[in-house]
């Protein structure tokens, strides 16, 4: 089994994490989607990491289809089995990713264009979106018990994320979400080996 993945991507660390704690099996791949690479292009069609090829050559795609399969694999480990908590982790994977879209946008946005031709609206735009996530989640931590699910590892990924490319720019006002990747590395001791 192996993931394409990109060290920088939140999505394709949120998987390779899971994946690591659950003793799923995955070769990590180094993809540079740039390139358009054949194994990446083949697997999957619209060229994007992370992408899960299983033993028998079975591509799975995006991360959140992948999470659901790495459940199914370790027999529900990733998502509580209660409809309500799953529920609840569900949408904290959602609202972590969406995160994780916003910021991608600006970083896109400044990445592809000339500075004249930013579009600062569309950025600001993106940063309230962004800034209404993280208030949401510093007053609405998730206890980081000792079962980590998947909306945790969305969670780490997303900070790792946001402080390799907003370092500084996030965490005032937001104590309880500037300590709890610290929380989170006591329950994964390997959160150090998944970045950038």
């Amino acid at each position: 089994m192996k993931i394409l993945y990109s060290p920088a991507s939140p999505y394709s660390n949120k998987v390779r994490m899971a994946a690591h704690h659950l003793g799923l099996a995955a070769e990590s791949v180094l993809t540079d989607t740039n390139a358009n690479p054949p194994e990446l292009i083949s697997n999957n069609p619209l060229g994007k990491i992370p992408t899960l090829i299983t033993a028998d050559s079975k591509a799975i795609y995006d991360s959140r289809a992948i999470m659901h399969f790495i459940d199914r694999e370790t027999k529900g480990k990733l998502y509580p089995k209660k409809p309500a908590k799953r529920t609840d982790v569900e949408v904290l994977e959602a609202l972590c990713d969406g995160i994780c879209d916003s910021l991608l946008a600006i970083v896109y946005e400044k990445r592809s264009h000339p500075p004249e031709k930013v579009h600062q609206p569309w950025i600001e735009r993106q940063w309230e979106k962004v800034e209404r996530g993280l208030d949401y989640l510093e007053a609405n931590p998730p206890k980081s018990g000792g079962k980590l699910n998947a909306g945790h590892f969305a969670l780490a990924a997303m900070l790792r994320y946001i402080e390799l490319r907003f370092s500084g720019e996030w965490q005032k006002g937001r104590p309880k979400l500037e300590k709890w990747p610290a929380k989170f590395e006591k329950h994964f001791p390997d959160y150090s080996k998944f970045k950038a």
